[in-house]
């Protein structure tokens, strides 16, 4: 639909990694569909896409961590956009990263992040949305620059298709 194609090539939404391990995986990709979903409870969406390996994980796990990124983490962005665990590319052993204390992965050098419990999975097409419950949040004392953005992201060829 032509119409819509101008309408999200206008869009420049801030970039996030989400981290899910579940049986002894851990998956990570960079998400840009994500957004606050409810106040009262609070919850929050993220979409992965269904090609995407971090899927499969997170469709496993009950937490996920979502972290949000500054434009000096461009390199972060590329390690868990650029790269797919499909190839038994371990991200993690590149990453500064701990386990927060509900288990989940966390990536403790970005400015902000939480762990949501995952409430509900909703398909979406090429893309699953999973509602969370945030259950724990931190980050960096220094909340670094600006937010990265989609448009700070365009050099990173995506580790997988949309589809």
């Amino acid at each position: 639909m032509a119409g819509m194609d101008t309408f999200t090539q206008r869009l420049d939404p801030d970039m996030y990694v989400v981290t899910a391990a579940a049986d002894g995986e851990r998956a990570g990709c960079l998400v840009g569909f994500a957004a606050q979903c409810s106040i009262r409870p609070t919850r929050f969406m993220v979409w992965l896409s269904k090609a995407n390996r971090t899927f499969r994980v997170a469709e496993r796990a009950d937490r996920l961590g979502v972290h949000l990124l500054t434009r000096d983490q461009h390199a972060l962005a590329a390690l868990f956009g650029g790269r797919t665990g499909d190839d038994g590319v371990d991200k993690f052993a590149e990453a500064h990263w701990t386990r927060a204390g509900s288990g989940a992965l966390v990536l403790p050098d970005t400015p902000a992040w939480f762990v949501g419990r995952v409430v509900r999975r909703l398909d979406a097409g090429d893309h699953v949305g999973f509602e969370l419950d945030p259950v724990e949040s931190g980050g960096r004392e220094d909340l670094g620059g600006p937010s990265l953005r989609l448009s700070d992201c365009l050099d990173i060829t995506p580790g997988h298709p949309a589809d």
